[in-house]
Order: structure tokens, then C-alpha cells, then sequence
């Protein structure tokens, strides 16, 4: 009886190990963007897909939140980067994962206060039980995924190198890989570390 109870304590822990290691296997540099096709409601209650939002030169994903500090700190930035986005002919999306604690900041009326304090000028949609967050791999609020032209992840990674103050960012990895995706240029890092709130994903 025992050996069965370790048994089945064994198959348990390697099935909640396999799905961790699913969740949080990124996307690699050439992937195919996943789960496009995929609704997700925005903050102003329409149904829109990763496919609605692409433009000719590809589509950018950032994973944010409410309530992390790290969010909070490169936030002020999302508007610029949504405009630099169109100027380059590529969408711009910004899904929030954090299912666990919906109940907590992270609720559809609480992003929609969010979007409306901030003047967000770009769809920023509910990832409802982190289906999307959880296909790119993602584990990060800010997390960024820009795809080209084909829907090929074409750089991931953070918005810059300085959370804390933009007027001392040294090198600005997303608008960089923006800017070669729409002048058809290389891009040099991409790649970068990531900073921020791990994603609460339902437990």
C-alpha cells in the first residue's frame, strides 16, 4: 500500500513538474507566434486576436500588469513605444496574465481605471487563465515579445536598460528592434535580461 501511495505521490509531482516546465519554456528567437487566432477582451469590451492586431511588419507583445512595481516603473513609456510601434508599421498589445489574483488590482474594471489613468493609447487586453502567457513562455511582468513581418519572433526580452529613469537609458533594445524591423535592418541584441514581477498564474 505504501509503495502505491509513492507511486501515485511520484506521478503527481512530475505531472505538476511537466506542466511548470510547459508554462515557462519560452518562445526561441524564429518561433512562430503562437495562439494568434486566440479572443481576448480588451479594456474597452471587444473581442480582438494577436492576428487583428498585426500590421505589415509585425506585432509587438509586452505582458504587464496593475499592480507590479517593475510595470510601474517602465509604464510611463508604453504610450511612446505604442506610437513608435505604428510608425514602423507594426500592432501593439499589452495582455495581462495575472490570474491568480484577479480579485486582487488585477480584475477587467481594474485595468480598465488603469488604462484610462494612464491614457493608454494601445488595446490592452485580459489573458484569461494565462493560455497565451503560458503558449510564448512567458514568466515576467514587463515581459517583451516582438515578432516580424512573418510572425517570427524577432527580439524578447526587457524595454530597456534602465527601469528607473528614461532620461539615462543607454540602450533602448525595443525601439532598436523596432526600428530594424521596419527599415528591414539587423537586429543586434536579441535578446535581452529581464526585470520584473514574476506572472501569478493560477494555482
Amino acid at each position: 500500500m505504501k509503495k502505491i501511495a509513492n507511486r501515485v505521490l511520484l506521478l503527481t509531482l512530475s505531472i505538476v513538474f511537466i506542466a511548470f516546465t510547459q508554462a515557462t519554456e519560452s518562445l526561441k528567437i524564429g518561433d512562430k507566434a503562437p495562439e494568434t487566432s486566440r479572443g481576448v477582451v480588451n479594456t474597452s469590451g471587444n473581442t480582438v486576436t494577436l492576428s487583428d492586431i498585426t500590421e505589415n511588419n509585425g506585432l509587438l507583445v509586452i505582458f504587464s500588469c496593475n499592480t507590479c512595481p517593475w510595470v510601474a516603473k517602465w509604464e510611463s513609456r508604453y504610450n511612446d513605444l505604442a506610437n513608435f510601434a505604428s510608425q514602423n508599421d507594426i500592432g501593439m498589445i499589452v495582455l495581462n496574465p495575472n490570474e491568480r489574483i484577479r480579485n486582487r488590482g488585477e480584475s477587467m474594471d481594474e485595468m480598465r481605471k488603469r488604462a484610462q489613468k494612464q491614457s493608454y493609447n494601445f488595446t490592452y487586453a485580459l489573458d484569461k487563465d494565462h493560455i497565451i502567457a503560458d503558449a510564448f513562455g512567458a514568466t515576467f511582468t514587463p515581459e517583451v515579445f516582438l515578432f516580424d513581418a512573418e510572425l517570427r519572433l524577432a527580439y524578447h526580452g526587457a524595454i530597456d536598460d534602465n527601469a528607473n529613469n528614461p532620461a539615462n537609458v543607454n540602450s533602448s533594445y525595443l525601439r532598436e528592434a523596432m526600428r530594424a524591423i521596419g527599415s528591414g535592418g539587423n537586429i543586434q541584441n536579441q535578446q535581452t535580461k529581464i526585470q520584473g514581477c514574476t506572472i501569478k498564474r493560477a494555482e
